[in-house]
């Protein structure tokens, strides 16, 4: 930032600043309001508002102009690309800044997953802030990568990138006054700490807030919401790949309350970044649903900002930087340019950014000799209850089905018109094979696996049949980690994710045709057309979110908190 003296004698009018921005629309998130004015910046801050001259002058012709946007809570690795190919796509899209959490690669590579992530971002026009993973494992129900403690996520405390400590997942852990758990809120109590809290209520909320847990996007219910604003939490209106709850929050907003929410994206796929976009989109819903546009431009911009303490961007007013988005239309929210510390993104040159940690997050795979006696399900299980996971359109919910007394059948999964979801430990080599019945995935015939199982990022497979289900492992331990879809024993398509089996090292738009042809064969072979199956098959084993899930080492109800059976 420029000097004290520099600054006033440029707000002045006695020295031209660098460039001026001239003849703006600017939307001003402090006021509410639309006004009128040349923008001029210096050394990439903008000093001042008004009638200005510049070095140099741009007319931007009475264009809308409005702050970069900041994404308040998003896992990179959804992308399935680097984070250098996420930032050029966002950026595109206007977003400025996000708060990230790496628990995905971190789970699967520990500590050096999180170097990764901090080394791939440094310098790049996206500014990325990272909060530390809390919960590697999620839980203690499944197998994981990595185990991070609290004496190693005290490392990170300092980091001028580091805001805090990322969604604490574990509220049970929480809410009961588990150690460890206690250990990591205390390491990070001066800080922002985020919440996971889907379900939970009254006193086990207040519990749960007094761990100093200030957000949440896990809220699907305007009941959910209301409670926790009522207690002094951030809410996090979502709307990601898979699930949407963007307009059924809107509907809580009050003059009231807003300054207390802001959006995220939490999880998007490369179709959805690239067609929809990322918080332009929520603001786009936001506009069509009703909500005016200075409010909606608040919440994907200051909002954010003044939750995570980010006191230089959210706005276009002085001693901010120069970060902002030119629009051709409002309404729609059509961006014309995006301009980072004054310079348009267009002009920004990315180094060959070789990261050296990126040997340390390959090779990812390590999953035992599978045979086709490992996924039979062995009908004890079933004795008196059969529990079959219902897979729910557009949510990271499940149904929690139940046929008491199941007959006693050859195959009991299959012959009940039901398809296999299993889950193998990919970390340790130990034989850990989860198995369930499943259901509102289509009546499909083959198999679907991937190495992207939030949040351990286990291998898990859904299938018609155990002959497929086995020729999709063996493919993805040739793969060395991806996305595969077999039928008849027969690779259909692949794709290769060479960074911990979560992220490929080719550009979005190729990954994306990629993916592209996978879900058309997905749909080709019967998967329903309703869902995205990839986002959908991608939760089925995040123990945290209800009602049924599996992991590797088990069948678990979430409700319950407890196994309802396990290897």
């Amino acid at each position: 930032m420029p000097d004290i003296k520099t600054r006033i004698e440029i707000a002045r009018g006695d020295v031209k600043a660098d460039i001026v921005y001239k003849n703006a629309l600017i939307a001003n998130v402090f006021t509410g309001e639309f006004i009128e004015g040349d923008i001029a910046v210096h050394d990439g801050y903008i000093i001042a508002i008004g009638e200005y001259d510049g070095l140099k002058n741009v007319n931007l012709n009475g264009k809308t102009v409005v702050p970069t946007l900041i994404d308040g809570h998003v896992h990179i690795e959804s992308s399935m690309v680097s984070p250098v190919e996420f930032s050029k796509t966002i950026l595109k899209r206007g977003v400025g800044t996000i708060i990230a959490d790496p628990h995905e690669i971190a789970n699967v590579k520990g500590t050096d997953g999180i170097d990764y992530m901090l080394e791939s971002t440094e310098g790049l026009p996206l500014k990325v802030y990272l909060m530390m993973p809390s919960c590697v494992p999620v839980t203690d129900f499944e197998t994981s990568g990595a185990v991070l403690k609290s004496d190693v996520l005290e490392k990170y405390i300092g980091h001028e990138r580091v805001l805090g400590l990322g969604e604490m997942m574990n509220f049970p852990g929480v809410i009961e006054g588990d150690q460890e758990v206690i250990n990591k809120l205390e390491s990070f109590k001066d800080m922002m700490i985020d919440g996971h809290g889907p379900i939970i209520s009254s006193y086990e909320l207040n519990a749960y807030i007094a761990g100093k847990i200030k957000t949440d996007h896990e809220c699907s219910t305007l009941e959910e919401m209301q409670e926790r604003l009522r207690l002094g939490m951030y809410i996090q209106l979502r709307e990601a790949t898979g699930a949407k709850n963007l307009k059924t929050l809107l509907k809580g907003i009050t003059p009231g309350n807003i300054d207390r929410c802001f959006f995220c994206t939490d999880d998007r796929h490369p179709e959805s970044l690239i067609s929809e976009g990322s918080i332009d989109n929520n603001i786009r819903i936001a506009i069509s649903e009703g909500l005016n546009p200075i409010d909606a431009i608040k919440l994907a911009t200051i909002n954010a900002a003044n939750a995570y303490g980010l006191k230089e961007i959210g706005a276009i007013a002085p001693h901010y930087k120069a970060n902002f988005i030119v629009l051709n239309d409002l309404e729609n929210f059509d961006i014309d340019s995006v301009y980072i510390s004054g310079i348009n993104i267009d002009e920004w040159k990315y180094e060959n950014k070789t990261i050296k940690t990126e040997s340390k997050v390959g090779q990812s795979v390590n999953i035992a000799d599978i045979e086709i006696e490992d996924l039979k399900l062995n009908s004890e299980y079933f004795d008196e209850k059969m529990y079959i996971i219902g897979a729910i359109p557009d949510s990271l919910i499940t149904d929690k089905i139940i046929i008491e007394k199941p007959l006693e059948i050859r195959d009991i999964v299959y012959d009940n018109g039901y398809k296999k979801l299993v889950v193998i430990n990919r970390h340790t080599g130990e034989k850990n094979v989860g198995i369930s019945a499943i259901t509102g995935f289509g009546d499909f015939k083959g198999a679907l696996a991937m190495t992207i199982a939030h949040d351990s990022h286990n291998l898990i497979i859904i299938g018609s049949n155990d002959e497929d289900i086995l020729a999709a492992i063996e493919f993805i331990k040739d793969l060395e980690g991806g996305v595969v879809v077999v039928k008849d024993g027969e690779l259909l398509e692949s794709l290769p994710l060479e960074i911990a089996g979560l992220m490929s090292t080719s550009d979005i738009n190729t990954v994306n045709k990629k993916l592209k042809s996978i879900l058309a064969i997905c749909y080709d072979i019967g998967f329903k057309r309703e869902m995205d199956p990839l986002m959908a098959l991608s939760f089925m084993a995040l123990p945290v979110i209800p009602s049924l899930k599996l992991t590797d080492r088990g069948l678990f109800d979430v409700d319950e908190f407890e196994y309802i059976w396990r290897n």
